[in-house]
């Protein structure tokens, strides 16, 4: 069905669509961007394409391109599109981000689009070490294989670039490294060997390398980055150690018998564990003795502790064992308390305190006795000892103490003697016969003695013993042969049993008939005869002992016995008869010396000790054949030697030393003929016949520079003399060695060599110009044979020499410089060929607020390579401070000798950058302004700024941006204005470096308004600038206060601000003081009055004026606070009216005196009379004055403390001075006369003072300046002062709040 309305609707939307499709048909297409994400490393430099933009226009417009990048990492080629990097990127900052790529057809609005960048990863960090430094304490008894150390570094790159490897390459000391141990993952040092603070070193440097795994870095694949550090072990002592004893065992000695206290040994014992030394305690553990001796704890004295009688420690030998004991204070590792034990023996010394005692002892028993037994045979023989005796005497005391003296006493003293006479200690004592033939039986049958025995030091100690003596009887007769002597011989070597001879005795005693035996003596002749016991016969006993040519006689006794024991004796004198027994014997071995080339003579003489004279005793002689037999001869005869020609040393073998052994022999003419032989030796002395000879032609050697003594080589010399002394060869250097080789002579096999050495006191330097010598080394024997040979010498470098540290080295930085900034390299030096060196950080100091210290922050690091970089944890701040000394060392790791390091300062300044705005210093919180007042180029204020920056980043310029009035009016808004005020910048800035602007006006101020201004200033220091606004409150001038102070302008200016601040708690307004300045030439009193100037604004704009301040200071509350407060400070009165004070130019007066003093002298003489005429009329007129002030009733003043001068008229016609009320009645007749210069002389009072106001005009008065001729003090009273003097005493006692005064009047201007 058909819809007209339906249909119509339809046909409407194909129409729109169709025309749609033909619009969009004939318009062009806007620019696509066809990309979304970027990959980027990390290490593209500055400069580098980094990518290109792709888009495209179907409409085939030319494009251009753009980028918006927060960053500013990429610059646009904006034709191509091609990316370039602007700042590098880094992917630990910013792994990923977005840009905005912005592209133009020229035709539609730009197209953009943000893609992503994401950052890949380089290895461009190095491992960083954290937690540093690494310093830490490690007991030395730490267990092996302990962690003692976790170090930690990492590496924020990815994948094996960021991980991060450990290893030890050096540990100081060197015998350390084997030491310690580092996990290659985990950082963790382990200790492989124990510690010991006292056998090792006690602190180790462990120098550590943290390497990543290596990544891709600028095109290489595989880029390591490395980092050290330094790791600080201390090792910390703990006690593990017994203590020792200094001086145990030991031995001390100390008498007997001492007080008790008496020191007697101080122990001394230490603890070997040096870092804890612990205190020590003694005592004692055992000893031999009990309670003899103490020991101090503390101290280790031992002393006695009990008296003592060495007599009584005899058992123990008198010494006395102490076994001492030393403990320390504290727990051991161990929990215990380490102690050791040692031995100190005491030795008791003797003193005198005993006498000898005289003992009977018997089978090793002695008992004390005085009485003792005796007997001996009469006339026995001189010092024979009385038997059974057994008498010991003793001493207990020691050494000389012991000593005694022994002497016999009694009736027969005489016929014996005591020995010893003096013993010691203990002594067996005997008695001796002294004069046998006062003991006789016959006589006396016992005889008695006493002995004395008497201490040798003290006579007083004795003992005395009695000795009965008994007589024995004896045979008195003797045997007696017929003759003293017999002769008797006998062959030698004759058989056994040979008979001698028989010798007979006789004896005088009938009862030794038949009874005599006889004896040979000595025992020693029995081995070669006996005699028969009976009978006297002599026979041989061993003729194999008889030797004639050793002994040919002998002289035995011959001794015959009785019963009686009594002894008679002979002498037999017995010949021995020579046989050829005897081989002829050599005087002695025979040897020679004789220098080569010589003749030799040498006598042998050979000796036959048979019978001389006979032919058992002649000898021949004769030489052995022998090697060297042929060249000598011997004279059968005499045994005379003889060389057949002269003597060569080198013709004799090198092996036989220059000696010829001969066998010479010697035959007897006996039968059988017997011979003998000797050996003659002849050394041939070696003469010094030849010179040495060099066994190399020539010689080279090497030798390392900087090595004191050490060897440089040997050369080698033979001498063809056999002996030692003349092939004996010394070396010697004659040229070429400049005091720098020594050269000695030692042997070397059958030669001598030289050995040349480097001299001790000398070091060879490759580094000088001299790197070989050749050397003239000459050889000579003691002869002064000399031989001569050349030597070169090559100096080898050694590395020895220190590395230099650059001197001056300065470098400079930039505040604020990124991290890792280079600063600057340092290029150390070394004069060895062969050294690598490396630098190492000691410390730094920085200068900060103009004082060298200790840095509060690192912000420079320094590489093994010697590059200073900013460090990556700090920033770098010139404001805090501008200069940082960094002590540093080159090390060179190739040092072979001596040291390999030399440490120098590295100055780094810190350069200023603006990068501080400055700052407004608060000076008052506004200012006040006298609209009025204000001119053009007039100050209204003052701003002060400082810069934390120096030089020109310092300098400050003011400018005013803005200024904005406020209405006093509440409610009203701020009304910006045109800039009605300007800036004045001072250039140089004050001590403190603060920079001052005066603050102008361009035009003089509308003295109607009333409000403030608010001034906008600008601080500008280049490109940085702060802004402050600052407050002018415009003030009437009516509203300035004057405050009048007795007291020196010093002294108001030293305590204003006590004053201002007493004053703003009085008033709660600000006080702005505008001049303080002296008064005290306006008072003839020649007190020091200061006046100071100054408006009381609130910060609304109000005021207020002298009255309000004194009211306010005159209230009660507030004088007690505050007003007693000023009145310490000077505070005498506040001056009520407006005024424009005058300044005292001192100048100005000296001139007008000088001026006025001149006109004095020039018209003296023809105005004195017009000056005294009108002087009296004058004092006329003062007169009536006083008469009519004091009668004026007192209601017609004004009410309150108000003092003359206030200024204030309320009448017509009253007295600008007095403020009365002047009529008609009261006139004083002034013009009467009608004289001008009577006028004009009574406004003098008030210098010419306007007296034509209206009853609403108040007239701002000047202070009124004293004349010249009342500077002075004067006698003359003027009758107005006596007036109002007298009218203040009517009113009664002073008010006690403060004054006001008119500063336009004084009584001394009346």
């Amino acid at each position: 069905m058909f819809h007209p309305q339906t249909d119509g609707r339809r046909m409407g939307n194909s129409l729109l669509l169709l025309i749609g499709l033909f619009t969009t048909c004939y318009c062009q297409t806007v620019p696509v961007i066809n990309m979304t994400v970027e990959h980027l490393s990390e290490d593209l430099r500055k400069g580098e394409f980094a990518f290109q933009i792709n888009a495209y226009d179907l409409d085939g417009d030319v494009l251009t391109y753009g980028i918006r990048d927060q960053y500013y990492h990429f610059t646009v080629n904006k034709g191509t599109g091609e990316t370039f990097i602007n700042n590098t990127l880094d992917r630990e900052t910013r792994e990923y981000f977005t840009v905005e790529i912005i592209v133009s057809d020229g035709v539609y609005a730009e197209v953009s689009k943000d893609i992503t960048i994401i950052v890949e990863d380089a290895n461009d960090n190095a491992p960083e070490f954290q937690n540093l430094p690494y310093n830490i304490e490690v007991p030395e008894n730490t267990p092996v294989l302990s962690t003692i150390l976790t170090v930690l570094a990492t590496d924020p790159d990815l994948n094996t670039a960021g991980i991060v490897s450990y290893e030890i390459y050096q540990v100081i000391p060197a015998d350390g490294m084997s030491m310690f141990t580092i996990s290659p993952r985990g950082g963790q040092i382990v200790l492989n060997e124990p510690l010991s603070f006292t056998d090792k070193s006690a602190f180790y440097q462990i120098k550590i390398n943290a390497s990543d795994g290596g990544g891709p870095l600028l095109g290489n694949p595989n880029y390591v980055q490395s980092t050290t550090t330094t790791a600080f072990i201390t090792v910390i002592d703990v006690p593990d150690l017994d203590p020792v004893f200094l001086n145990l065992p030991n031995m001390a000695t100390v008498n007997e018998n001492s007080p008790v206290g008496t020191s007697v040994f101080k122990v001394q014992a230490r603890d070997p564990d040096t870092g804890i030394n612990d205190i020590i305690y003694y005592s004692i553990e055992d000893t031999n003795a009990a309670d003899l001796f103490q020991i101090d704890r503390e101290s280790g004295v031992v002393s006695i502790k009990t008296v003592f009688d060495r007599e009584e420690l005899l058992h123990i030998d008198a010494t006395v064992e102490l076994t001492v004991k030393a403990t320390e204070a504290n727990l051991n590792v161990d929990g215990i308390y380490a102690s050791t034990t040692e031995m100190l023996r005491i030795t008791i010394g003797d003193i005198n305190d005993n006498g000898p005692t005289i003992y009977k002892c018997e089978n090793d028993t002695c008992t004390v006795s005085s009485s003792f037994t005796g007997n001996i045979d009469e006339h026995s023989s001189v010092d024979l000892s009385i038997l059974g005796l057994n008498m010991r005497v003793k001493d207990p005391d020691l050494g000389d103490n012991s000593r005694f003296t022994l002497q016999l006493e009694g009736p027969d003293k005489d016929a014996f003697s005591i020995s010893p006479t003096l013993g010691v200690s203990d002594s067996a004592v005997q008695i001796l016969v002294k004069n046998p033939d006062a003991i006789d039986y016959e006589i006396q049958t016992s005889m008695t003695v006493e002995v004395v025995a008497t201490d040798f030091s003290i006579p007083a100690f004795v003992s005395r013993a009695t000795v009965t003596i008994q007589i024995n009887d004896i045979n008195d007769n003797i045997p007696q042969f017929e003759q003293d002597t017999y002769k008797l011989q006998v062959e030698e070597h004759c058989p056994y049993g040979t008979i001698v001879g028989t010798v007979t005795a006789t004896d005088a005693d009938a009862l030794d008939e038949g009874l005599l035996t006889y004896r040979l003596l000595p025992e020693s002749m029995l081995t070669l005869f006996d005699v028969f016991l009976s009978n006297g016969t002599i026979y041989v006993k061993n003729g194999n002992l008889l030797d004639r040519e050793r002994i040919s006689s002998y002289s035995p006794t011959l001794q015959a016995k009785d019963s009686g024991g009594k002894v008679g004796s002979t002498v037999l004198e017995i010949t021995i008869l020579d046989i050829n027994d005897q081989t002829p014997q050599f005087y002695r071995d025979y040897e020679v010396f004789m220098r080569e080339n010589n003749v030799l003579k040498l006598q042998v003489e050979a000796r036959d000790d048979d019978e001389p004279n006979t032919p058992n005793s002649k000898i021949q002689y004769g030489i052995e054949d022998s090697e060297y037999s042929g060249n000598f001869t011997i004279d059968v005869d005499t045994g005379l030697i003889s060389s057949t020609g002269i003597l060569d040393r080198e013709a004799i073998e090198w092996e036989l030393n220059g000696v010829i052994e001969l066998n010479v022999t010697a035959t007897d003419m006996g039968t059988p003929p017997l011979s003998s032989w000797v050996k003659a030796v002849i050394n041939v002395d070696d003469v010094n016949d030849n010179m040495p000879a060099y066994l190399d032609p020539d010689y080279t050697f090497h030798v390392k520079e900087s090595e004191r003594g050490i060897l440089v080589g040997y050369i080698r010399a033979r001498d063809a003399d056999q002996t030692e002394y003349n092939n004996r060869t010394s070396f010697r250097i004659t040229s070429g060695s400049l005091g720098s080789f020594l050269c000695s002579s030692e042997p070397d096999g059958d030669g001598y060599r030289g050995v040349i050495t480097v001299d001790p006191d000398v070091e060879l330097d490759y580094e000088s110009d001299r790197k070989s010598y050749t050397l003239t080394v000459e050889a000579t024997d003691l002869a002064q044979h000399k031989a001569i040979v050349t030597v070169q010498v090559e100096v080898e470098d050694v590395n020895d020499t220190p590395p230099v540290f650059p001197s001056d080295l300065t470098m400079s930085i930039e505040e604020n410089s990124p991290a890792l900034t280079v600063v600057g390299v340092i290029r150390g030096s070394d004069a060895d060929t062969n050294h690598s060196l490396i630098y190492e950080l000691i410390s730094t100091r920085c200068h900060c607020n103009k004082v060298w210290g200790a840095c509060e922050e690192e912000w420079f690091t320094l590489e093994p390579t010697g590059i200073v970089r900013a460090t990556a944890d700090h920033e770098i701040d010139y404001e805090k401070c501008d200069m940082v000394e960094m002590t540093a060392q080159v090390v060179d790791l190739y040092t072979e000798k001596g040291r390999n390091s030399t440490s120098g300062i590295v100055l780094i300044e810190i350069l200023d950058v603006n990068d501080n705005a400055p700052e407004f210093i608060p000076v008052q919180e506004f200012f006040v302004v006298l609209s009025e007042s204000v001119e053009q180029d007039s100050s209204v204020a003052e701003v002060y700024a400082q810069d934390k920056d120096s030089g020109e980043n310092a300098k400050i310029t003011f400018h005013v941006i803005g200024v904005e009035f406020v209405g006093a009016d509440t409610g009203d808004k701020p009304e910006t204005i045109s800039p009605i005020f300007f800036a004045e910048t001072n250039e140089q800035p004050d001590a403190l470096g603060n920079y001052n602007g005066v603050i102008k006006s361009h035009q003089s101020l509308d003295p109607d308004k009333k409000g403030k201004y608010l001034v906008n200033v600008m601080a500008k220091n280049l490109d940085l600038s702060t802004n402050e606004t600052i407050e002018l409150i415009t003030v009437d001038k009516s509203f300035r206060v004057g405050l009048r102070f007795e007291s020196s302008v010093a002294n108001v200016n030293e305590n204003l601000p006590f004053i201002r601040g007493a004053l703003i708690g009085a008033t709660k307004a600000m006080v702005h003081v505008v001049k303080v300045s002296s008064e005290t030439v306006r008072n003839t009193q020649r007190k020091e009055v200061t006046l100071l100037e100054a408006y009381f604004v609130f910060p609304n704009g109000s005021a207020l004026d002298s009255e309000s301040v004194g009211r306010i200071l005159n209230t009660a509350e507030v004088y007690e606070q505050y007003g007693v407060v000023l009145q310490e400070y000077g505070l005498t009165g506040i001056l009520t009216s407006t005024f424009e004070p005058q300044e005292d130019k001192l100048e100005v007066f000296i001139m007008i005196g000088l001026v006025g003093a001149l006109v004095i002298v020039l018209t003296v003489m023809t105005t004195s009379l017009v000056c005294v005429r009108r002087s009296y009329r004058r004092k006329l007129k003062a007169a009536k004055a006083m008469n009519t002030a004091t009668m004026v009733a007192a209601e017609s003043q004004k009410a309150g403390p108000v003092v003359p001068g206030t200024n204030k008229y309320t009448r017509e016609g009253a007295n600008p001075v007095l403020n009365l009320n002047i009529d008609s009645a009261t006139d004083l007749g002034f013009d009467e006369d009608g004289s001008s210069a009577d006028r004009e002389s009574l406004n003098s009072l008030d210098y010419n003072i306007d007296l034509t106001l209206t009853e609403k005009d108040t007239m701002a008065m000047t202070i009124i300046e004293e004349e010249e001729e009342n500077m002075g003090e004067s006698p003359y009273i003027e009758p107005l002062g006596a007036a109002l003097a007298q009218r203040g005493q009517k009113k009664g006692p002073a008010n006690a709040g403060l004054t006001i005064a008119n500063p336009s009047l004084s009584t001394t201007d009346l």
